[in-house]
């Protein structure tokens, strides 16, 4: 696999890990109809704290260098919930998260007021899946001073798996993912601040995913860091008929195979299986 041609340490607020080796990014979703885990984290349709809190101590001790807050549901077929809503959901939760544990936290949002609210809050990233493109978005995140990842999502969550359709699924992916991060640096945000993400299941079907997957290498033309989640998705599904929670080996085995093609941040359920496989990576990449 060639070196990354980015800087091996990336600012994350006033936290920074080394991209010499690939990183966990444990999902934190406090929404009630996410695909795998929608609903555990809330009670009475408010976010249940202690239990949310309890969760990520968990998630850390178990190797995630960073959580991932997400107050909307993005599975395909997903309906968009109000700006108010979304901030009751994540930014408390961001809040107490920054104030109580050693380990960055993301705001998983599209929303402008999501991000410039978690950002006074003490969070280390935005990870957006419509890569700033929501009005008023691109503003936000370049005020914020925080890192964005972009992400590659074909459509809306309710329409994006209607018939989705690439001549080269690789090529496009890399030319829309460029194409938004010469957005970002034209309103301000420095190249050191952007990651990017293919986008594993957004507006792809299994062949897409599948393709995406195996030249995830020349995604690394781009020179930025790359952010990949395959957890329990249902591309998994489709190649070993398990239900969500019964995908973690495939989930893992295909973070490996994206970490030894250039990815250095992985997004995942699970933790704990995850972080381990990444230290075999880790020891590979290192020789």
């Amino acid at each position: 696999m060639n070196s990354p041609c980015f800087p091996s340490r990336f600012a994350f607020g006033s936290r920074s890990l080394d991209l010499r080796q690939a990183h966990v990014m444990g999902i934190l979703n406090v929404t009630p109809d996410s695909f795998s885990d929608g609903g555990e984290l809330l009670q009475g349709g408010r976010v249940a704290l202690d239990e949310a809190l309890y969760r990520a101590q968990a998630m850390v001790e178990a190797g995630a260098a960073i959580l991932d807050v997400g107050g909307e549901s993005t599975r395909p077929g997903a309906a968009p919930v109000s700006v108010q809503e979304e901030v009751d959901r994540v930014v408390p939760l961001v809040e107490a998260l920054c104030a109580r544990l050693d380990v960055i936290v993301s705001v998983d949002t599209s929303t402008p007021e999501v991000m410039r609210e978690s950002a006074s809050r003490g969070a280390g990233l935005i990870n957006d899946v419509r890569a700033l493109e929501r009005p008023g978005a691109l503003a936000a995140a370049a005020a914020s001073t925080l890192p964005v990842c972009l992400m590659r999502m074909r459509g809306q969550p309710a329409t994006m798996q209607v018939a989705p359709h690439y001549e080269d699924v690789t090529r496009e992916v890399g030319d829309y993912l460029l194409a938004r991060a010469e957005q970002c640096l034209a309103a301000g945000l420095e190249r050191a601040r952007l990651l990017l993400d293919p986008g594993f299941g957004f507006g792809k079907d299994l062949g897409h995913n599948l393709e995406l997957l195996a030249r995830l290498e020349r995604l690394q033309a781009l020179e930025f860091p790359l952010l990949v989640g395959m957890s329990r998705k249902r591309m998994l599904g489709a190649l070993t008929g398990k239900e969500a929670k019964e995908r973690v080996a495939a989930g893992v085995a295909a973070h490996v195979v994206a970490v030894m093609k250039g990815a250095r941040i992985v997004r995942t359920h699970d933790v704990a299986e995850t972080a381990d496989a990444l230290k075999v990576c880790s020891a590979l990449l290192g020789r």
